[in-house]
């Protein structure tokens, strides 16, 4: 990371989330902004936009906010600079493919969803009359 701030507009340009939403999953704990500017400010990181993608991606999977704030927490110490404890890291290993598998499962429900959409869009397109005859 090149320790670069970032204003919220330029955050939820890149990852394609509202104002509101970014200041929503603060309100919630998902995320924290890594500084403030001398005028208050929200500034962010690239950690803070990975982050965010990580709820963005999650957030369609129909994932809770508890949930992501449980996975989040996993990640964070996961990657923390002191080491779990081996009987902490199989825990969190464990709760790892406990999401793993929830994404999955969820994935393949929405598989399932979409082509059921798109049967229906392709029966509604065959009662139309050819445009070309």
């Amino acid at each position: 990371m090149d320790g670069r701030h970032m204003q919220i507009g330029e955050v939820a340009a890149r990852t394609e989330l509202s104002l509101r939403t970014i200041r929503h999953y603060e309100d919630a704990g998902l995320v924290v902004p890594s500084a403030r500017s001398q005028g208050g400010f929200r500034l962010y990181t690239e950690s803070d936009v990975d982050r965010l993608m990580i709820i963005r991606r999650m957030k369609p999977l129909g994932f809770t906010l508890d949930e992501m704030r449980s996975l989040l927490e996993t990640t964070d110490r996961l990657d923390a600079d002191e080491p779990a404890a081996p009987e902490e890291r199989a825990e969190l290993l464990a709760r790892l493919r406990e999401f793993e598998a929830a994404a999955g499962r969820r994935v393949a429900d929405l598989r399932v969803q979409l082509a059921r959409a798109e049967e229906f869009a392709a029966r509604l397109a065959a009662r139309l009359p050819d445009p070309d005859a």
